[in-house]
């Protein structure tokens, strides 16, 4: 397991698809407009599937699995 704290920027977004060698299974935790900045950004590299999602104030948890961008 990793665990990283990240501040949303938009210095740099990835353009084309990351290949990865297998699938990847994400747990993201942190406010509405952070995990929606950060899914679009995850969602351009890479195929992402939401697999579950739960929601509070002012906080959500939502988990993914990524792969390769067929």
């Amino acid at each position: 397991m990793w665990s990283a704290e990240c501040e949303p920027t938009q210095e740099w977004i990835p353009l084309d698809p990351i290949p990865l060698e297998g699938s990847v299974t994400a747990m993201l935790q942190g406010d509405h407009v952070a995990l929606d900045q950060l899914f679009e950004v995850l969602s351009s590299a890479f195929a992402v599937q939401l697999w579950g999602a739960a929601s509070g104030d002012p906080e959500q948890e939502v988990d993914l699995r990524l792969g390769t961008k067929g």
